[in-house]
């Protein structure tokens, strides 16, 4: 989504058609749903320093609230973050029950990480038509869900529609170019840096060409 990007696609190909990254699109999504997650967890810490005080100035020990599963609710919106990345039949039966526990505390968070399934189930249609109608349907809801969290989230899915839509004709995505990208810095970093830009180049091209 980056406009430099854009700039550089449409002078290299002037005739193509740009398609946004799904995989960059449900990132920002979910960005907006941890967000929500770690507002949370400063609550619960702010709650507790309260409580830790209060403790000290009646001259006893605190004893953190512990949850049926042992964790405290900031431990336990700590260890929900890889949890509200997955879809629940991703979950292990441990996060199962962790998240069980975390949308009965926060039910704001179950609202919202239902909210971004819908628009991750989006990306399973196969019409393009169909695929903005529900986008558009999902931008509506947002605006009345009045979450702050998903205002920039729905702002820019808006803003790049078009583009968003592009991946719909021929579900096109970089994912071979991410995995190529992701090992000649994993190459870069195993060689502590690059000082002979060329010589980098040259042994690129010998290794991945």
């Amino acid at each position: 989504m980056a406009k430099n990007m854009e700039s550089a696609v449409k002078q290299s190909f002037p005739c193509s058609t740009l398609v946004i990254d799904r995989f960059h699109v449900v990132k920002l999504a979910i960005e907006g749903l941890q967000h929500l997650r770690i507002s949370y967890r400063w609550e619960e810490l702010d709650k507790e320093n309260k409580a830790i005080d209060k403790a000290k100035k009646q001259g006893k020990k605190y004893t953190a609230i512990e949850l049926e599963n042992g964790d405290t609710p900031k431990q336990l919106l700590a260890r929900c973050r890889y949890i509200l990345s997955k879809k629940a039949s991703s979950w292990t039966a441990t996060q199962s029950q962790r998240a069980k526990l975390l949308f009965k505390h926060y039910p704001l968070l179950e609202k919202a990480y239902k909210h971004i399934l819908e628009f991750r189930n989006i990306y399973e249609l196969h019409s393009r038509s169909y695929a903005e109608s529900k986008l558009l349907t999902w931008i509506d809801k947002t605006e009345k869900l009045q979450m702050k969290e998903f205002n920039a989230v729905a702002y820019t899915i808006k803003y790049n529609l078009e583009k968003i839509l592009n991946f719909f004709n021929n579900r096109n995505t970089n994912a071979n170019a991410e995995s190529f990208n992701s090992k000649i810095k994993l190459f870069r970093a195993n060689l502590r840096g690059v000082t002979n830009t060329d010589f980098f180049l040259f042994r690129l091209y010998k290794l991945f060409a």
